[in-house]
């Protein structure tokens, strides 16, 4: 599944659309736009999302159960980003968001999100209002949704590495933030740096929250063409990652960025 092309911008139906500026908190020591900061982008947009169609008050809680993120030419700082958000799958009770970033400097990130609405009175999956799949569903024929995994691999045997985790980590919910766990993917990828002179795709399904307190352990292994990572909380696997090159985006030389530094406060 990590081949799987991801539905293409709909020529029809409800598409949102916003801007904002490539922040220096959402990039690494090479000027590029990491995986967390992505991963924060994609959350900024789906509650901007709810706003601006009404939704907010009848679907306020989203769970996302997998994030499929293709850096097909990268971006980074200084630059700003455009993106646009549709529904590319639904059903009952999920639905499924494509969100492409495309960069004033020529970037190009197209991901996809899982997602599951959620009652906040039971914390169980709840129904959308048909009001809401009216309109979203104008741009998506798939109205079966289901859900299927992609990485099914176990962890490689041993302790795995402490990921110690931090008061910031969590969200409202007592649960890691999403981004926090492709920030474990970023100190992975800094040891494969051929990872990111071409085309990749990072996959992470969430298979359990991670609350307070748990001991974190990150358990990795090195694949030909990329990594796989396991976070795991005594012996249960919470969470999968996959980074892989992508075979179908377009081989094109990582933008080059020039930093800018403010000067310091006297």
């Amino acid at each position: 599944m990590m081949t799987q092309q991801l539905a293409s911008v709909p020529e029809q139906g409800r598409v949102f659309t916003n801007s904002w500026p490539v922040r220096v908190g959402d990039v690494g020591t090479d000027g590029r736009l990491r995986l967390d900061g992505i991963a924060r982008y994609l959350q900024d947009m789906g509650n901007d999302d709810l706003d601006d169609g009404g939704a907010r008050t009848s679907h306020p809680v989203w769970i996302v159960r997998r994030t499929v993120i293709d850096v097909l030419r990268p971006t980074g700082w200084p630059d700003s980003v455009t993106l646009r958000r549709w529904c590319s799958g639904l059903s009952r009770s999920w639905c499924t968001e494509r969100v492409q970033l495309q960069s004033a400097c020529g970037g190009l990130i197209e991901t996809e999100g899982f997602w599951i609405n959620y009652s906040p009175h039971t914390q169980r999956p709840v129904g959308m209002g048909p009001e809401f799949t009216d309109s979203i569903g104008g741009t998506t024929d798939n109205h079966r949704l289901r859900w299927r995994r992609w990485l099914h691999d176990e962890p490689p045997p041993g302790a795995g590495t402490a990921f110690p985790l931090r008061h910031s980590d969590f969200d409202p919910s007592n649960h890691v933030n999403n981004a926090v766990y492709l920030a474990a993917v970023e100190e992975q990828l800094h040891a494969r740096a051929e990872l990111l002179d071409q085309p990749y795709r990072t996959a992470i399904e969430y298979l359990a929250p991670i609350f307070g307190g748990a001991d974190l352990r990150v358990h990795t292994r090195d694949d030909p063409d990329g990594l796989t990572l396991w976070f795991v909380v005594d012996a249960t696997t919470h969470a999968v990652a996959k980074v892989a090159v992508h075979r179908q985006g377009q081989r094109t030389p990582r933008a080059k960025h020039e930093h800018i530094v403010a000067p310091r406060p006297h």
